[in-house]
């Protein structure tokens, strides 16, 4: 089963190289758009910067991405950056590095290790939010089917997150969506035979 992570709030990492200062930038975001406002507001920030290179992924399985050198050498910026993000199966993410230039030229190959190394001390600095979408039902059953009930929905890796006393016993549940399916059908079998009742 695979997941995906991203940050749970904004980060920010300066590594100094060579005497040039990189600043990396990490945020969450949703949608292309909120990415490119990120990104044009780090630049708004750091506009006497030399460069400020990024590289995104959207999607709920991070299929789309791109990224962008600003000024760089070809691939020496963008992609590196790119690649630490998604070798930590990173999506709903932007990254923006800021590189103040010290007077010292890297080369191509420390270019390269630069942006890498500079998103990567970002991406190290706390472990990443799994994220995570959850299924919930509301079921109501009788006194005597309760605890079974509940024992039975935990087997599913389901979470009870709340149970009210009433005539009947109310059950609200929660469910990662990729593991929902046997559950469901657990559900629907007791509603079909009169056991309980999906409220929603």
């Amino acid at each position: 089963m695979k997941y995906y992570y991203s940050v749970a709030k904004d980060r920010e990492k300066e590594l100094k190289i060579k005497r040039s200062t990189f600043i990396a930038h990490l945020h969450y975001v949703q949608t292309m758009q909120e990415a490119k406002e990120y990104i044009s507001n780090i630049a708004d920030e750091h506009k006497t910067a030399n460069h400020n290179c990024w590289a995104y992924i959207v999607g709920e399985k991070g299929e789309t991405f791109h990224s962008s050198d600003a000024g760089e050498p070809s691939g020496t910026a963008g992609q590196p950056m790119l690649n630490a993000l998604k070798k930590h199966e990173m999506t709903n993410i932007v990254a923006v590095v800021t590189r103040y230039f010290g007077g010292v030229k890297l080369g191509i190959r420390g270019l390269i290790e630069a942006y890498g190394e500079t998103v990567e001390a970002a991406i190290e600095i706390s472990p990443l939010r799994k994220l995570i979408k959850l299924s919930s039902y509301k079921i109501s059953c009788g006194y005597d089917l309760a605890e079974q009930i509940k024992y039975k929905v935990e087997q599913f890796t389901a979470k009870v997150s709340n149970v009210d006393y009433t005539a009947e016993v109310t059950i609200s549940i929660s469910i990662e969506d990729q593991l929902k399916d046997d559950l469901e059908k657990y559900l629907i079998e007791l509603e079909k035979a009169g056991k309980l009742k999906i409220v929603k």
